[in-house]
């Protein structure tokens, strides 16, 4: 039987949480934690090591795959995607995760957390005009100094479970998860050079005009549009850096400076 060390995941039955997403949970929880680095378990090991069926191994994996965190080869099998380990565009909005993993910690300030309407992230959303939406607004800090401002909307009759949530130590998508709805999985987002004024340069703790990244995100859980988010990322404290390899899928990571 194979072994994957101390610490495997005791998949819980009785819980409403589906099997195959307790241990898709489980292998996001072991790969942040640097595990399988010599090479990824095989379905057969999984159902072996968690007790679970093909089906929910295979199912599980495949949410991996989805974010591009693993990926499968004829011949080869599944082999973890060493781009997104090191912090892949795609996972940007893991604040939480890159700060935490870069040893400091990470806090928000919460400035909104509300249901309310927004018409412009409706129409993103596929939404009608004044449809409700849950507003959160956060100051992103990393060892206490302002990273971004993050500004998320969400479908109301999908999300309205996370109004009673505390985000001050939490990442959105790790709540997402917990409540069952499901953790974005694709969706497009840009990134544009601007200048800040007004108040969002007083929350920035910049000076008016100061440079920033705008990125502009809509994320989708199952191919449904959830999540429309801005976030403002200080110009002298967030870059974008592309590592290439001829023969490998190229990706920009996010680097930020304390």
């Amino acid at each position: 039987m194979a072994d994957f060390g101390i610490g495997a995941l005791q998949i819980d039955r009785s819980g409403h949480e589906p099997l195959w997403a307790q241990l898709e949970h489980e292998l996001r929880r072991r790969l942040d934690l640097g595990h399988f680095s010599e090479r990824f378990p095989t379905d057969r090991e999984l159902m072996e090591v968690y007790g679970v069926s093909r089906h929910t191994a295979r199912h599980a994996v495949q949410g991996l795959g989805n974010d591009g965190i693993v990926r499968r080869s004829r011949g080869i099998g599944t082999t973890v995607d060493d781009g997104r380990l090191e912090q892949s565009l795609g996972s940007l909005y893991s604040l939480f995760r890159v700060v935490e993993d870069a040893g400091h910690e990470q806090s928000s300030t919460v400035l909104a957390l509300r249901e309310d309407t927004d018409d412009v992230a409706a129409q993103q959303l596929g939404l009608p005009a004044g449809s409700m939406m849950i507003h959160l607004d956060r100051l992103r800090l990393a060892a206490g100094e302002v990273l971004a401002l993050d500004r998320v909307r969400l479908d109301a009759d999908v999300a309205r479970c996370l109004l009673d949530v505390d985000f001050t130590h939490t990442a959105l998508y790790d709540e997402l998860e917990a409540s069952g709805i499901g953790r974005p999985t694709s969706g497009i987002e840009t990134i544009t050079p601007a200048t800040v004024q007004g108040a969002d340069a007083d929350l920035l703790d910049v000076a008016h005009g100061s440079p920033v990244f705008c990125v502009v995100r809509t994320g989708c859980v199952a191919g449904r549009p959830i999540e429309h988010r801005t976030t403002l990322l200080r110009g002298d404290r967030a870059s974008f850096v592309a590592d290439w390899r001829a023969g490998r899928r190229s990706d920009v990571r996010a680097e930020f400076t304390l």
